[in-house]
Parts: C-alpha cells; structure tokens; sequence
C-alpha cells in the first residue's frame, strides 16, 4: 500500500512545508475540501458505508485504511423487525400510532390462532351448545396472570437496566484508560517520538476494539473479521482471527418463509444465536481478554522504559483495566442468567390458558362480541409478555434491545477527537489567550494577565468578595 500523498498540482508546497501565505491558503482549502467531502458523504445513497479511508482519498489521497464508518442509513421494511432502534431518530407519531419497535408483529400469528379459537367456541355456543361457563374463573386466574407477568416483566427489565449500566461502566472505564495512554504517556524526541505516537493510537484503537469485541461476544459473533473490529484488532495473534475461514464470509440463503417467520417471531423459524461458536472446529478463545492482555503488555512497557513516570497513575491505569474486566464480565453474567426455565414455562402456560379459557367465560354476557373481546384481552396480555421476553436478553438485535452499535459509535468518535489534538500542556492553554481566560468570573471580567499584576493579596481578597456577591447581587461586575 502506497504511503505517500501525491504532489499538490500547481507547485503548491506540500504539507508540513515552507510557503508562509501560500500554506496558510493551501490549509484553508484543505479545510473547505474536508467539510465539502464530509457534506457529501452524508449525502451518500441508501446503506452505502463511507470509510475514513475514502475520506483520506478525498482530502489527500493518502491510503491509508482506516475502517470506521461515518455515515448512517436511512430506515427501511427490515428495521422494523430487527434492531436495535436509532436513538437518535425521531417520530412525531403518538406513541399509539407508532409500529417501529411495537411488538405486534409477533403477535400476529397467535392472535389470529386465538381469534380462530374464539370464533369457534362462540359458533358452537351459538348453533351447538352454549359452553358458558361463569365468569368466576375470570377473577381467579385473572389474579394469579397479573402476578405472574408482573414478575415476568419486572425481572426483564431489571436485566435491561442491568445491561444499560453495565455497558455505561465499561464507556468510563475505556474513556479512562484513553485519557490515561493520551495525556500521561510521555511521547519521546525524535524518531522515538514518531514510534510512541503510533503506539498510543494502536493502543487507543484497541481500547475500542475492546467495547467492540465485548459487543460481538454479547452477540455470540465470536471471529475477528467483522466490519467494525477487523481493522482494529486484525494484526493481533488471537484465537479468533486463527479459529476463522473463508467460508464464513459466504451467507446462506435464507428461504421466504424462514425470513417471514423470523420476522413473526415463530419459534420455529428462530435460529440458535450460537450456531457459529457450535460450528467451529478450533478453540475460539475470549478476544475481549486478549485485547485487554495486549493492553496489560503496553502499560508493561511503558513503566519499563519511564513513560509513565507516576506510580499513582500506573495505580489507576491497572485499576482501569481491571474496571474493563469487571464490567466485561458483568455483561456476561446479565447474558448468562436468564430467568430460570421453569419459570418461563409455567407463566407461558399460565397465560395461554387464560386467554384459550376467556371464550367460555365471556360468551353468555356478550355473545358474537366474545370474539373481539377474547382478541382485545389476547393483545394485552400477550403484549406485556411478549415485550417481557424482548427485554429478558438486552444485548441482542431486537428493535427494543440496546443499541450497542450506537454506543460503540460513540466511544469510536470520543477518542478520535481525543486523538485530533496533541497532549495539552496546561500552562500553555493558561497563557494562550489570556484575555480570554477570567480567572474570577463573573465577580471581574479581567483577563489573566491584569490579575498576574496584582499581588496575591488582591486576588484572596476579591475570592472572598465573589462569596459574597454569589449570595447577595450577582449583577454588579467588578471592574
């Protein structure tokens, strides 16, 4: 892969290079021609991906690959059925109205056998025999079918609040680690220095690989060669990138009707998530691990050779570290403990019996309205189990699952923009600028140089004015 941008045209002077004006021309171009490439990439067509590496061939011609996608596609039949939903998407739909992320679709079928199963009772009752039953039943088992989807739905979303907040923990603890390797991991002189800048990156780039491995494995995606982590991850020697082939690139042709039930939510149509790791003939090792052994091994050598020169951050660089553990391995244990069997068989049996006993009961007060109502009832019930059953696993790709992708998205964007700059120096940005930087606002709109002039006297003096003018008027400003 070449490394090298082609010339500028014209003899303009390429970058980094002497030209005074002409360069200071030269970088507002380049500016105007970033904005102009990123406006057309998010103009881009319907589920095109647009890669920082199309964006270097855009504003320099660099080719150097960098894989991560910056553009979003439009919503489409498939995301009404599979997730996770956009959060940053928008409808001006009540929520009554709305399809996207209801779980009707899977209500479809068993709503239509339940109807069926009403229509029959109440023609038999009507033209047969009245099967009417009194309504005592109703009151009975309708409290215990309260009980049990409370229970049922209670428990589902204490693991998807339990997901939510571990995956929140493991943003902080990799926001951490990042700000630890960017600001207190001395970059050295010269062609030194070169070497640990790239280091830091790859380091940074496996911080997300980290989220993104642990994402993946959630997911019982268990390989290396996926789209968002195989540029992060690929030049490691992991058990995931030995235990891949080439076949596992071809997709298998779904049939329509395995599609539709899928999209039904019939059990049967209903493939096991673990298939790939069941499929494989080679250990698969634990890839969130390994990275993270790689981490371990970075800060090794950084404390070796005095790049991290305080203990007490090398103290909480481990502590980080050991927080991204921690909280990998809460996930997994959110994903492992599912409500036990017994119990999701008995509260589904409980539940259709109730509503397949709902005919009986309600066909002598109202008749061929048995049938609507019986429906009525179905959806309601069915619903709040049904979307109990949506939420039990959190990190999966149903529509009202996590959006881990989103999450991950977003942690990808907060440590390029960590990287976009060099490491700040303090005292550099306080004297930057110093007539912007008001040491005692809003008591004093002086900048930072006037109150250097002034002894140190003044400025306690004027720290314990501002108490007093915070509490009683706050409009006067000192001068």
């Amino acid at each position: 892969m070449a490394d090298e941008a082609p010339a500028p045209p014209g003899g303009a002077p390429a970058q980094g290079g002497g030209g005074g004006g002409g360069g200071k021309g030269a970088q507002i171009d380049s500016h105007s021609h970033l904005h102009e490439s990123v406006r057309q990439m998010k103009e881009s067509t319907h589920k095109r991906t647009i890669t920082k590496d199309a964006l270097d061939a855009h504003v320099s011609g660099i080719t150097t690959p960098m894989s991560r996608p910056l553009s979003r596609h439009s919503l489409d039949l498939d995301d009404y059925f599979v997730g996770p939903r956009d959060l940053d998407g928008h409808s001006k739909l009540p929520y009554f109205m709305r399809m996207h992320g209801s779980v009707l679709p899977r209500m479809i079928i068993p709503l239509v056998c339940i109807g069926a199963w009403a229509t029959f009772i109440t023609c038999i009752s009507k033209f047969v025999r009245n099967l009417g039953v009194d309504t005592v039943l109703l009151t009975v088992l309708g409290f215990v079918v309260g009980l049990s989807l409370s229970f049922r739905s209670s428990t589902a979303y204490e693991r998807y609040s339990e997901g939510r907040k571990t995956w929140c923990t493991l943003m902080i603890q990799c926001r951490n680690v990042a700000r630890y390797v960017w600001v207190h991991v001395e970059e050295r002189e010269g062609e030194q220095g070169k070497e640990d800048l790239l280091q830091k990156v790859t380091v940074m780039n496996l911080i997300l690989g980290f989220a993104v491995a642990v994402k993946h494995r959630l997911r019982f995606e268990p390989y290396a060669h996926y789209d968002d982590i195989a540029g992060l991850v690929s030049h490691l020697d992991t058990y995931a990138k030995a235990a891949f082939k080439e076949e596992h690139l071809e997709k298998k042709r779904t049939s329509t009707w395995k599609a539709l039930g899928e999209k039904l939510g019939l059990p049967f149509a209903l493939s096991n998530p673990r298939k790939e790791m069941k499929r494989s003939d080679r250990p698969l090792g634990n890839l969130p691990l390994e990275i993270l052994s790689y981490l371990s091994a970075y800060f090794e050598e950084v404390s070796t050779n005095g790049q991290m020169k305080s203990a007490v951050l090398g103290g909480q660089f481990l502590t980080a570290l050991a927080g991204m553990t921690d909280t990998a391995g809460n996930a997994e244990r959110v994903l492992t403990t599912p409500l036990p069997i017994g119990y999701n068989i008995l509260i589904s049996q409980i539940v259709l019996l109730y509503i397949f006993l709902l005919p009986f009961q309600l066909y002598d007060k109202l008749k061929w309205i048995t049938i609507p109502g019986t429906i009525a009832a179905a959806y309601i019930i069915l619903g709040i189990a049904t979307i109990g059953d949506e939420l039990e696993n959190p990190f999966g790709n149903d529509v009202n699952d996590l959006p881990l992708d989103q999450y991950c998205a977003e942690l990808g964007r907060e440590l390029d923009t960590l990287m976009s700059t060099p490491c700040p120096k303090f005292t550099d940005h306080v004297d930057l600028n110093k007539h912007l930087n008001q040491p005692l606002w809003p008591l004093s709109e002086s900048g930072y140089q006037e109150w250097r002039e002034r002894s140190e006297t003044d400025i306690r003096s004027a720290l314990r004015t501002k108490v007093v003018a915070a509490k009683g008027s706050a409009g006067s400003v000192a001068k």
